[in-house]
């Protein structure tokens, strides 16, 4: 290679062999740093692919990828380089004028005569530039050539949704990167014409060439045509843009902006024929007018036309101008994300007006199955107890699942007790101990979740309050213990706090000199299982040691011929990489299925384009209290479309991936099933024991929730005004230390304090989370069979009452069913969430407690409940736990039960108490949270072996007679004087005394209204 100095151009600058020898190998060793963890990464990739019998995935994609990174880098390489040639080819010959200098002379004689030496390398790098961009966009080839039709058609053109789900971002895509292909051979091909005079900017006469003008304006056409394309595209696209109130097109875009891009295809038709007529014609004037004219159209027509429509045709009647175009977006939104009617059923003017305790304590299966332990909280209790040893560890959130007990569905708190590398110390930390000795979790734990072992009477004892531990794990397996929940394999090498290790990989298998993984104290392990890479040979030694940059792996002797190496062990990571077209729940929980831990992780389809729909944040929708607490968000993709398509399992001893299509109507998943034949296993396929144990997944709940508060709204003009809306409560354990400061002691619950609580605007906050609940069925209340729900209440838009109870069944038969209660508009309005925790720490002997608990223990407020009950009425549970203060090994312990009803307050150690003070009368043995028969003894009057004078309860109230704001007032003085016999409790027996005769007024005063 040479180039010319600018003085002379006929004598080249030689470059020596050392330069030349310098120059290649810098270029050598930039193409191995570049390419070679590529393909050492697209080997172990291959070799873990084949691990899970997923190597079709892979081939499917990269073959993809590589097609369109070909097809890509040549359109652009291809263009560019035309445009460059064809410049050369038909240069001018050029003479340069003795005395003149010439700027271009030194980069003309750097061509040569040929410019394939010199400059051809930037058509191929900018080739491999846009191929390497383009290959990103694989999925949307797959989808469009597998695409399946829905059988539904959009509301303006008629188009099956398929076309804009699957074939129109393909072909926004094609229309892009020929735009781009054209605009960078012009740029090519109009600067080599520069530089060889076939364009010479300054000159009174023949600025062009012939060649140039041809070249130049058939280019410029071509982009035009391409334009005129993209103005027919961008109509569907106006489908899904989103506008103030919804999203969609509306009466601006259907009767203005519609018709202006149909106007300007026309006009960029025309633009293009002027400029191909410039081929024949010599005359520029006729394409430089062609785009004055698509100019001037673009910004009269395309912008200042629909903007006038806009302001003074919509604006002034946008209520009624868009009444259409609102009804669309509620029939496609509610189809989009299944919230139609097929599928949520509404129970109008839900509530009682006067509710019946009575009644309300007939409702055996909700009461005998009320939830208190909190698995939001309870994890470092079951760290505290059942850790076995510092390196193992259980998730910050606890999971919640339903076994069958003794023929009687319970739901538990459950998690594995898996590995956790990052409590691992000192020389555990060591390569060996990390990555070959301790590779793997042992047990799984559960608890009842309505059951401690026994009730816990002081905040300051450790007695009481736990839950009743069931465990699993080789301990139990080796000495023969009974287990609850049977595992036959209760070792765990997969699980998401495993994978919190960086790396997270296990290197395990016969080594040929014996088990050296712990399993107990007592004996080692030797992997067994089908999981994992094998790394014995040479090779893949090799590529793993480069992958995750440890030289031990390939120097260590206590990798043999039989060992393998695992990693990736996320279950929500190892489902997305088999299945990358899936979005995950982000939460993800432990089954034992068939005597095997198995984590089940939900998988969605997603689409962005579905026409009409409203387009939303998942990131946004999902967020609430607990995941932005823990950072277990969903993705920050918009997305128009959501199901649940697929159920998905990992083993978590061998990491075994199954997915099973859930959803078999879905288009989406079809699509995929057909770009990615064998991947996906039908519905048929699962099991019966799993079927039982899948939940309605929460992520997908808060989004239906999140659109059902607006979507629930049928009538356009309503949905414009917003005045029927729904809002999400904030989560009122997070938010009431703010919402409300410690009352003066002697407060009453229904006096000042309760008062301003309910008439308190909303308190801006995290959203409240969804529960997951064992109640009765929500569809048949009189059914006695318990069946497992995920509930949430809704408060009125922007106010704290309670606007509507939610509910989706994850039951067999029922399975999605969502259930909508929605409260009478009428007064006197239910509490909702904020205002039932606003009167519930209002109470004086609340109040008190948590003053005499703070000074040396912490409170921790559990989970708010809002369980519906037989009467029409709410029920609000809520679970206080306390640890204690400035100690490592402290954990949280149910201490008391706080409920409300009907505005009336109980607070007790148990829920059976809590419950009469509210007027509920229910069997202390359905009722029982604790397995030490306290309920029982207290309802005689003693507490765990305690004391305590008999308390008269308040009869259930009478059907009829008594006006509405004297019995509510008479519950009030009840609740008060409860307290205050509380608190005389222990203290002077005269102030008790008192306080009883004042609790009999109450009591009577309440009766005589029912007569």
């Amino acid at each position: 290679m040479s180039v010319r100095p600018p003085g002379n151009p006929g004598r080249p600058i030689a470059i020596s062999r050392r330069g030349r020898a310098v120059a290649i190998s810098i270029v050598i060793l930039i193409v191995l740093i570049q390419v070679l963890p590529r393909i050492n990464s697209t080997y172990t990739n291959w070799l873990w692919f084949g691990s899970v019998d997923a190597t079709s995935v892979m081939r499917t994609e990269l073959l993809t990828r590589i097609g369109l990174f070909v097809v890509v880098a040549l359109l652009v390489g291809l263009a560019i380089a035309a445009g460059i040639l064809l410049a050369f080819r038909y240069r001018p010959v050029f003479l340069a004028q003795p005395g003149m200098p010439d700027a271009l002379a030194r980069y003309r004689a750097a061509l040569g005569d040929s410019p394939a030496k010199t400059v051809l390398w930037v058509p191929v790098a900018i080739g491999l530039l846009a191929g390497s961009v383009a290959q990103s966009g694989w999925q949307s080839v797959l989808a469009f050539f597998n695409s399946t039709p829905f059988g539904q058609t959009d509301a303006q053109f008629g188009l099956d949704i398929s076309f804009y789900a699957f074939e129109l971002p393909l072909w926004r895509s094609i229309v892009t990167w020929l735009m781009v292909a054209v605009v960078l051979a012009f740029i090519a091909n109009l600067v080599t014409h520069y530089l060889f005079g076939g364009l010479r900017p300054g000159a009174r006469e023949g600025a062009l060439t012939r060649a140039a003008r041809i070249q130049l304006v058939s280019l410029a056409g071509l982009f035009i045509l391409l334009k005129a394309a993209a103005y027919w595209l961008d109509r569907y696209e106006l489908l899904f843009r989103e506008n103030a109130t919804f999203t969609g097109a509306g009466h601006t875009d259907v009767n203005a902006l519609i018709p202006a891009k149909i106007f300007m295809f026309s006009v960029a038709i025309v633009c293009a024929i002027a400029f191909f007529s410039a081929i024949v014609i010599r005359d520029l004037r006729i394409p430089a007018l062609a785009t004055v004219l698509l100019l001037f159209s673009a910004l009269v027509v395309g912008s200042a036309w629909p903007l006038a429509v806009e302001q003074f045709s919509v604006n002034p009647n946008r209520a009624e101008k868009e009444r259409e175009y609102i009804a669309r977006n509620i029939e496609a939104t509610r189809a989009a994300y299944d919230i139609g009617d097929d599928r949520v059923t509404y129970i109008e003017n839900w509530g009682s007006a006067d509710p019946n305790p009575r009644e309300a304590g007939s409702d055996v299966t909700t009461l005998s199955n009320v939830r208190v332990l909190d698995p939001n909280v309870l994890s470092p209790t079951f760290t505290q107890l059942h850790q076995l040893r510092n390196f193992y560890g259980f998730p910050e959130t606890l999971g919640i699942d339903r076994y069958t007990i003794d023929g009687e569905m319970r739901d538990f708190l459950v998690a594995a007790r898996e590995l956790n590398p990052e409590s691992l110390q000192a020389n555990q930390r060591d390569w060996i101990n990390r990555h070959t000795v301790y590779t793997h979790g042992n047990g799984f734990v559960s608890a009842p979740a309505n059951r401690v072992n026994e009730i816990a009477d002081d905040a300051g004892s450790d007695r009481g309050g736990l839950p009743n531990f069931q465990v699993s794990d080789l301990e139990a397996i080796a000495s023969g213990q009974e287990m609850v929940i049977p595992v036959t394999q209760p070792r765990t090498y997969f699980g998401p706090l495993i994978a919190q290790s960086d790396p997270d990989y296990a290197i395990v298998g016969d080594n040929g000199e014996g088990p050296r993984e712990y399993d107990t104290d007592t004996q080692q392990y030797t992997y067994t299982g089908e999981g994992g890479v094998p790394i014995g040979g040479w090779i893949n030694r090799t590529a793993y040691a480069l992958r995750f940059a440890e030289r031990n792996i390939l120097l260590s002797s206590l990798i043999g011929d039989d060992s393998k190496i695992i990693y990736d062990r996320d279950p929500r990571d190892r489902v997305q990489k088999v299945a990358p077209w899936l979005t995950t729940d982000t939460n993800t929980y432990p089954a034992v299925i068939d005597g095997r831990i198995k984590w089940i992780v939900d998988g969605y389809t997603t689409l962005k384009t579905y026409p009409y729909a409203e387009l939303s944040s998942l990131e946004a929708m999902t967020a609430d209290s607990t995941n932005e607490a823990g950072g277990r968000v969903l993705p920050d993709e918009e997305v128009s479309y959501i199901r649940n398509s697929v159920k998905a399992t990992v083993d978590a001893y061998d990491g075994t991936v199954d997915l099973y299509a859930f959803d078999e109507s879905d288009p989406v998943l079809q699509t995929w099933m057909k770009a990615l034949p064998g991947i996906v296993q039908p519905r048929d396929a699962i099991s019966e024991e799993l079927e039982e144990h899948l939940r309605y997944p929460e992520d997908l709940f808060k989004v239906q929730r999140e659109l059902l508060a607006k979507y629930q709204v049928d009538d356009p003009g309503q949905f414009f005004t917003n005045d029927a809306f729904w809002s999400v409560p904030s989560d009122p354990t997070v938010t009431s230390s703010i919402q409300n400061p410690t009352p003066p002691a002697g407060g009453p619950a229904g006096g000042p304090a309760g008062a301003q609580a309910a008439n308190r605007g909303p308190v801006e906050g995290p959203s409240q989370p969804p529960y997951y609940v064992v109640v009765s069925d929500p569809t048949d209340p009189e059914s006695d069979e318990p069946s497992f729900q995920l509930i949430s209440a809704f408060r009125g838009y922007e106010r704290e009452f309670l606007a509507a109870h939610m509910s989706a069944s994850s039951d067999p038969d029922t399975y999605g069913d969502i259930t909508v209660r929605v409260q009478r508009p009428t007064e006197p309005l239910a509490q909702g969430p904020n205002q039932a925790q606003d009167i519930m720490i209002a109470s004086p002997a609340i109040a008190e407690d948590r003053r005499l608990w703070g000074e040396t223990a912490e409170i921790t407020e559990g989970n708010l409940l809002a369980l519906p009950l037989a009467d029409d009425s709410v029920l609000y549970v809520e679970p206080i736990y306390t640890q204690r203060k400035d100690q490592d090994s402290a954990f949280p312990r149910l201490l008391r039960v706080m409920v409300s009803y009907d505005r009336a307050v109980g607070y007790a150690p148990t829920l059976y108490e809590a419950l009469r003070q509210v007027g509920i009368e229910a069997d202390p043995d359905v009722v029982r949270i604790d397995e030490s028969g306290a309920a029982e003894a207290e309802a005689e009057g003693e507490v765990a072996g305690a004391s305590r004078p008999s308390v008269p309860r308040p009869a259930a109230p009478a059907t009829g007679g008594g006006d509405d704001a004297e019995r509510a007032a008479a519950v009030r003085d009840i609740n008060q004087a409860l307290n205050a016999v509380r608190s005389a409790q222990g203290g002077d027996l005269s102030a008790l005394g008192q306080a009883l005769e004042d609790l009999q007024e109450a009591v009577d005063a309440y009766q005589a209204l029912g007569n």
